[in-house]
Parts: structure tokens; C-alpha cells; sequence
């Protein structure tokens, strides 16, 4: 599990303006909460902060001068574009609480319904586990070889490291195999000319009378 170490600093809780100011010094806007201590604000350096991101980072040892503790990086707010931080939650645990947390999910091996002409969608991008603070894993990889056409992988079917559990829906559906659509119309039955030549039943007109012989004259 990836531990990283971000350098913050205290700061007064301050209104957008001041948030503002921070992130111009490139900085951004942080809480620590949890344990029924009081919220206590922080402002975090962007680039460490980005840099745990992109290591898939749960865990952080804050360092504030010669403090150093760990937190769960709870959840970060974006801006506008998605692109970089502006605030973020940073949650006080023990190492031996258990959290709940949302883990990506990857995808692995190659479908055999790819070779039948199927194409591999990926539904749940990120599973919502349960376990200890330092068993966080970085990244969740289940298999996907067996999946044929129209073959479904429900979250209850992923496999999980000892002592994690999942919170999120057992019938969830994290990745199923669907035909294309230039197959469907391929695959579409041929209709005999028997029922080519019938007229199709439409619902709601009024079906024609049949045409009744010429009487002779």
C-alpha cells in the first residue's frame, strides 16, 4: 500500500477569499475530522497532494513542522475541469479501525466473447470495500477470461484479499460482454417467404375487407 507524505501547515478557517489566496501560493484548503475531536484546518502542498493522487495514495502522513501523522485521504473536491484540487477531507484513524473506502477497479485478461464478435464494457469503475486503515489495497484487478457473449461479472464474483469485504452491492455488475451492433442485425433471422408475403397485423387500423366476387351478369 502507497503511503504518501504531504508537507501542510495550520491556517484559520477563512471564507473563499482567503481559500483563494491559498491556492494561488499553491496550496489547497484542507479539514481533518474524526474521533470526536474538534474539525481542525490545514492547507496542504498541491503538487505532494497531486503526486499521492496519482499514486492511488489512501493513506497520507501529514507532516505540519516536526508533526507527522497519518490520515485517510477521505475525499477531494475538483474544480471546474476535474483537474486540480481545491479542497480536500483528511479523516483522524487508528491503524487497526477498519474504513470504508473506494477502490478502482481493473480489468484483467481477454474476454473469449471478444473472439465471437463481443465487446467488453466495463459498467463499475471503482468498488466500495470495507478493512483495516494499512490493508488498503491501491488497486483491485479481477479477471475477465471467462466472460462470453452476454456473460455478466456481479460485484460477489470479484475476489478480494483476506480480511476485505465489500460494501457495495453484491448484484452490482462490474463488467459484462455485448454483442456489436453491426452483429445484431447480421445475426437477424431470415423471414420465410411465406410470411413476407402475409401483411403484418398493425395495431389500431382497421383490418381491409375481403373482396367479394363479381356477380354475373
Amino acid at each position: 500500500m502507497q503511503i504518501a507524505t504531504i508537507v501542510g501547515q495550520a491556517r484559520d478557517p477563512g471564507g473563499r477569499h482567503a481559500n483563494e489566496r491559498l491556492r494561488r501560493q499553491g496550496l489547497v484548503p484542507a479539514v481533518i475530522y474524526g474521533h470526536n475531536e474538534p474539525p481542525q484546518t490545514v492547507a496542504v502542498s498541491r503538487h505532494d497532494l497531486e503526486l499521492a493522487l496519482q499514486r492511488l495514495a489512501h493513506v497520507v502522513n501529514l507532516k505540519i513542522d516536526d508533526d507527522e501523522k497519518q490520515y485517510l485521504l477521505k475525499d477531494v473536491q475538483y474544480d471546474h475541469l476535474q483537474k486540480a484540487p481545491i479542497h480536500a477531507d483528511l479523516m483522524r484513524v487508528d491503524p487497526n479501525e477498519r474504513v470504508v473506502v473506494k477502490v478502482p477497479l481493473e480489468l484483467r485478461g481477454e474476454p473469449h466473447g471478444i473472439h465471437e464478435g463481443g465487446v467488453l464494457v466495463q459498467v463499475m469503475g471503482e468498488i466500495e470495500i470495507e478493512c483495516k486503515l494499512l490493508e488498503i489495497p491501491e488497486i483491485i484487478r479481477p479477471r475477465v477470461d471467462h466472460l462470453g457473449i452476454g456473460d455478466v461479472l456481479h460485484v460477489r464474483e470479484v475476489e478480494l484479499p483476506p480480511g476485505i469485504r465489500t460494501v457495495s452491492l453484491a448484484e452490482d455488475i462490474v463488467a459484462t460482454v455485448q454483442v456489436k451492433r453491426g452483429l445484431v442485425e447480421e445475426a437477424a433471422p431470415l423471414v420465410p417467404e411465406a410470411a413476407e408475403a402475409a401483411e403484418p397485423e398493425v395495431i389500431g387500423r382497421t383490418a381491409k375487407p375481403e373482396e367479394q366476387p363479381e356477380a354475373e351478369e
